[in-house]
């Protein structure tokens, strides 16, 4: 543990906090400030860096630079005043803050052990935190169409979890791929890579509704808890909230109530809104065009009986955010307006929920937000949530559009971890295919892009991406036979239409993919 200006460091948890709030990183900002604060007594290269944090693979300066940044901002410094992270002219850095060492038993944290940080079948969890899925609790209401409601209570219980720093959280998307199912919460376990399992039931009859709970040793099967919640419908909130006081109690019983408070956060107040952007969520997980217009107009609907509902705002915003990406909008220029007011009322309504947060920023990044604001916006969302793999996914993207596709695939790579099973994996794997192109890795591109395209057969960015990629790289047969798919998918899509298409901030970028799109046979 290295603690300087009041900050902690903690190697073996891989944290960084400040007055006992963990400060979101990336991977590489954190390894990259680690080697910075252990070589404090020397300046270190651009090679040195290279070497230790990237293992010798090439990046550009401005990957460099913009990590850099990244890890001033995290500590408090900048570029100009360089209190902590010097830059040695023609040199390199060296770290120049007051740091000391103390001991891990200290401050009651216990490094990794070799056999952890070595086991792939480990390195979804970290060793030192608890980990948990919440599996879809069953439907025992005899009405199909109230599957949303239980859906939503599952989701919310994530949602308040996840915001505990200490425990780590499966995203929503991969324990719902065990919907349905008769399981072996062992299975479960080892195929998520968590130590516990929670699961249990929703009845809801008339106004009254009925939560059960269990949690499950997935390393034994051994029940740990099970409890049994009742009350009015109008109570649900309140239920939602003792039911996670219980999870976490279960799992770390020191734990005091006022950390466990931070977890109860209500969307709303509202609970016909509520049940309106319950509905809304049910249809955007399905994904195809009807599904999603529906979801917007759910959405709508929460946003006019709640007009203060951040995450009803963010949600539509990003509905139109998907139509976009899809080629969906029939109107492009009043729906792109909509949209941009849907994020702004999103981040101006949501400081404190990182889901609104998210979806609003990353829309801001497609409608006329600057790449700037919208990147501080999602920093600060993964403060709020560290667990939330959809902040991970959309700020990839956004590293994207400003020119920096290594960084990208970190946080890509982040959110797939979060979403070991996830069903809409489509849209990492796209991210990953886009940076790949941008970083010249043509072969790496394709391949990924085959995978999103496996996923979902009509998202045409992962097939613009094959065509672009092959033709880059010689391979004009099969450039062309992907563009004639693309071109089945999309007839309208022209190389003067991509700039209104995807956000590029950087025109080498953008430029690089209108020439591999050129090159496979997209007309001008």
């Amino acid at each position: 543990m290295t603690t300087f200006e009041g900050y902690r460091l903690d190697l073996a948890r891989r944290e960084l906090s400040l007055a006992g709030t963990v400060i979101a990183t990336t991977p590489k900002v954190f390894d990259l400030l680690a080697y910075l604060v252990q070589n404090r007594g020397r300046v270190v290269s651009r090679d040195d860096l290279l070497e230790a944090v990237w293992q010798g693979r090439i990046v550009s300066e401005s990957t460099l630079a913009s990590h850099i940044n990244a890890v001033r901002r995290a500590i408090g410094d900048t570029g100009s005043q360089q209190r902590l992270v010097r830059t040695v002219a023609r040199k390199g850095f060296r770290f120049v803050g007051d740091a000391s060492e103390t001991d891990a038993a200290e401050t009651g944290t216990a490094p990794a052990s070799a056999t952890d940080r070595n086991d792939p079948a480990l390195a979804a969890v970290p060793a030192t935190r608890p980990s948990i899925a919440v599996l879809p609790f069953v439907n025992l209401s005899g009405d199909p169409q109230q599957d949303y409601f239980a859906d939503g209570v599952v989701e919310d219980i994530i949602s308040a979890l996840s915001r505990l720093r200490w425990l780590f959280v499966i995203a929503r998307n991969s324990s719902f791929t065990y919907k349905g199912q008769a399981l072996d919460v062992r299975q479960v376990g080892r195929e998520l890579g968590v130590r516990y399992v929670l699961e249990g039931s929703v009845r809801k009859a008339a106004d009254r509704v009925r939560l059960t709970g269990q949690i499950v040793d997935a390393t034994t099967g051994r029940h740990l808890w099970a409890d049994r919640f009742e009350g009015v419908l109008g109570d649900i909130f309140e239920l939602q909230d003792r039911l996670s006081e219980s999870v976490v109690g279960a799992i770390a019983t020191q734990l005091e109530r006022a950390e466990i408070s931070r977890a109860k956060q209500k969307p709303t107040e509202s609970l016909d809104a509520y049940d309106c952007y319950l509905r809304g969520m049910a249809s955007f997980h399905q994904r195809t065009r009807p599904a999603i217009d529906e979801a917007l107009a759910f959405f709508h609907r929460a946003i006019a009986l709640d007009p203060e509902y951040a995450a009803a705002y963010g949600m539509a915003a990003w509905c139109h955010c998907w139509r976009k990406v899809n080629r969906w909008m029939v109107d492009v220029e009043r729906e792109s307006a909509e949209a941009a007011h849907l994020a702004d009322r999103a981040v101006e309504l949501g400081r404190n929920d990182a889901i609104a947060l998210t979806r609003g920023a990353h829309a801001m990044g497609h409608f006329g937000g600057t790449i700037g604001r919208c990147s501080d916006l999602l920093d600060r969302a993964l403060a709020l949530d560290p667990n939330l793999a959809a902040a991970w996914l959309l700020s990839g993207y956004l590293l994207l559009w400003r020119g920096e596709p290594d960084g990208a695939i970190e946080r890509f790579e982040h959110a797939m971890r979060l979403n070991p099973l996830d069903p809409e994996m489509f849209r990492m794997q796209a991210g990953m295919a886009l940076a790949h192109l941008l970083a010249g890795r043509f072969c790496a591109a394709w391949a990924w892009a085959e995978k999103a395209r496996a996923d979902m057969p009509t998202f045409v960015l992962p097939i613009g991406i094959i065509a672009a990629s092959h033709a880059l790289a010689g391979e004009v047969e099969k450039a062309h036979q992907a563009m004639q798919l693309l071109r089945q998918l999309d007839p309208e899509l022209r190389i003067a239409t991509l700039p209104g298409w995807l956000p590029f901030h950087d025109s080498a970028d953008g430029g690089r993919f209108a020439e591999g799109l050129r090159l496979a046979g997209l007309p001008e």
